[in-house]
């Protein structure tokens, strides 16, 4: 999908790392909500709440999921899943777009 219809978007972002990784909430009709944001080069532990699909838009990274060993290569156009109350690390190489979906 490349864009999204019928929305409502955050004004304010969402920043971490001290400025290296932002976001924008998307929320949609049906109360769903999905993240916009973008990464740039460095390395990040995230954690998370809820299940979330993260979809990589532009850019490349690796990914090191839990209970992994090995870092798995993410480009443009491909995605990884994470679990709820998990971690995950990633090595952005570029800057990165990256699209986040959430799910109960």
């Amino acid at each position: 999908m490349e864009q999204f219809e019928c929305v409502k978007v955050g004004k304010v972002a969402n920043v971490y790392f001290d400025g290296q990784v932002t976001s924008r909430t998307v929320t949609f009709k049906d109360g769903s909500r999905k993240t916009l944001g973008i990464m740039q080069p460095g390395e990040y532990e995230f954690a998370t709440s809820l299940a979330e699909v993260m979809e990589i838009t532009q850019g490349q990274l690796e990914v090191l999921l839990p209970e992994q060993t090995q870092w798995q290569a993410i480009r443009a156009g491909e995605l990884f899943e994470i679990a709820a109350h998990q971690t995950f690390k990633v090595k952005v190489h570029t800057i990165t777009d990256y699209c986040c979906s959430y799910f109960e």
